[in-house]
């Protein structure tokens, strides 16, 4: 079963930390979203394998929007 994960807020995506298809670990930084000029991790929910980035860098998000999914 998939985990998604969520952004923490609205912002704009920076860049990805980890390929697709990479071994992550719950609480592992995946990618940068940037707010009020601040750069901010978002990290994984749980262990498992990042199966798909649903936005891209450059990509604009609100808060609550899915951006990965961990398999």
């Amino acid at each position: 079963m998939a985990t998604e994960v969520y952004s923490p807020l609205q912002g704009k995506v920076v860049r990805f930390l980890v390929e697709k298809g990479a071994q992550v670990e719950e609480d592992e930084p995946i990618l940068e979203i940037e707010a009020l000029k601040m750069k901010m991790p978002v990290v994984a929910p749980c262990d498992g394998v990042l199966t798909e980035f649903l936005v891209q860098p450059g990509q604009e998000v609100e808060s609550d929007t899915v951006l990965a999914m961990i398999g």
